[in-house]
């Protein structure tokens, strides 16, 4: 049945992901995915109740050195975009709403609408950037990225404790302006200048926009 078969999907998905244990001073540790098992579990759940099943394909999941990919076939419906699912209010539309409804009913699916929501959150609660939602291939895809910026790699590549700050910054918010960059770190414009474009010679920022409204985000590896 359907709601096996989630279960089954995170089980496979935690045979082939790390995990780590923190103890904290209690007697029962504490798992640390290198993805949150949470998160996962919701993307699962929306490919399983939004697939076409008049479509042969199956979901798939698909699993990376650094990244997670879930598919399922059936973009989405008229009514609603890509760029939707990243907004707090976004209206919900179902293609099986006897699936959504049973999924409801046991309580793997919270609010209807919110699924997407839920999954950012999540990723950036673990520190991780936000998923890729996106349609592909005749269906829609969830894409989880693993967060390759570590101070330990930071570091590694040769960058000062300004640039790490910035990085971790930007992880934070999103993005970066020069201003910020100088107010962040008590630095000169020209300062910023040079360790932003150090960071776009790493490849580890990209520049968006052009003259005043230029901003500095994370290159997604």
């Amino acid at each position: 049945d359907l709601i096996s078969q989630v279960d089954e999907v995170i089980k496979f998905i935690t045979r082939h992901i790390s995990v780590r244990y923190e103890f904290e001073g209690k007697p029962k540790r504490k798992e640390i995915w290198e993805y949150p098992l949470e998160a996962l579990r919701e993307a699962v759940i929306n490919a399983v109740v939004h697939r076409d099943y008049s479509i042969s394909s199956n979901v798939q999941v698909e699993i990376y050195d650094d990244r997670i990919e879930i598919w399922n076939p059936g973009g989405l419906l008229p009514g609603i975009t890509v760029e939707d699912l990243y907004k707090k209010e976004h209206k919900s539309v179902t293609r099986n709403k006897l699936i959504a409804q049973i999924f409801y009913d046991i309580g793997y699916i919270e609010k209807y609408g919110s699924g997407t929501i839920k999954i950012i959150n999540l990723c950036k609660q673990n520190g991780l950037p936000s998923p890729e939602f996106k349609e592909v291939f005749g269906g829609f895809s969830v894409i989880f990225r693993k967060d390759i910026y570590t101070e330990e790699y930071l570091h590694r590549v040769g960058l000062n404790e300004r640039q790490i700050k910035a990085v971790m910054y930007v992880k934070d918010k999103g993005k970066i302006t020069n201003r910020e960059y100088q107010e962040l770190n008590s630095v000169s414009n020209k300062t910023s200048y040079l360790e932003l474009s150090a960071l776009v010679e790493k490849r580890v920022f990209v520049v968006e926009g052009s003259g005043k409204k230029v901003v500095y985000k994370v290159t997604q590896k």
